[in-house]
């Protein structure tokens, strides 16, 4: 099974998810989304994975210091605003197959590997 984590170095959850991973011997791939975003269509595909919409997971804090009104912001607006600022995604994210889910708390990836 094909493990990626959507990882930010500087975030304390991201990093306890991914020593997870780790401890548990996982092979996976680590993507720094601050500097390699996902895409659009890799956004909404993950979406899918969490059965959530993009408001769902939104940095809400960092998303007002971007200058972004989330709540007037429609879905495609705001996948956009993600895939350009990706700061304000939620992290970690974890896939795992055809599984994704949101390491807050890190002990979630547990679900899925």
């Amino acid at each position: 099974m094909s493990v990626t984590i959507y990882h930010n170095p500087r975030c304390s959850k991201s990093r306890q998810t991914l020593a997870i991973l780790e401890d548990k011997n996982v092979d996976h791939e680590v993507v720094e989304y601050l500097n390699h975003p996902p895409s659009r269509t890799e956004l909404r595909r993950i979406l899918g994975m969490l059965d959530l919409k993009a408001h769902d997971i939104v940095r809400r804090k960092d998303a007002k210091d971007a200058g972004l009104d989330v709540a007037a912001m429609s879905e495609p607006e705001l996948l956009d605003a993600m895939v350009n600022i990706p700061i304000i995604i939620e992290r970690p994210i974890v896939v795992a197959g055809d599984k994704a889910v949101i390491g807050r708390p890190p002990e979630n990836v547990l679900s899925i590997i």
